[in-house]
């Protein structure tokens, strides 16, 4: 099927923020989104992206340096 949602069809399908999908869509994360003015029109059949945010709170190393 081929065809576009919007970002709020693409909030209520994957379960996250319309401002989330925002950003994912600029970092260019989501294949095929294509910006329209200040809108994005996002393929029907793209997958959610992975998170990749740290939601545990714990920040792996940040500071260790290896010598």
């Amino acid at each position: 099927m081929e065809g576009y949602m919007t970002i709020k069809q693409a909030a209520e399908v994957w379960g996250i923020t319309t401002r989330r999908i925002q950003v994912l869509c600029a970092e260019g994360r989501v294949e095929g989104a294509v910006k329209f003015g200040r809108d994005w029109a996002i393929p029907v059949e793209a997958e959610k992206p992975m998170d990749g945010r740290v939601t545990t709170g714990k920040y792996r190393n940040w500071r260790k340096k290896k010598i």
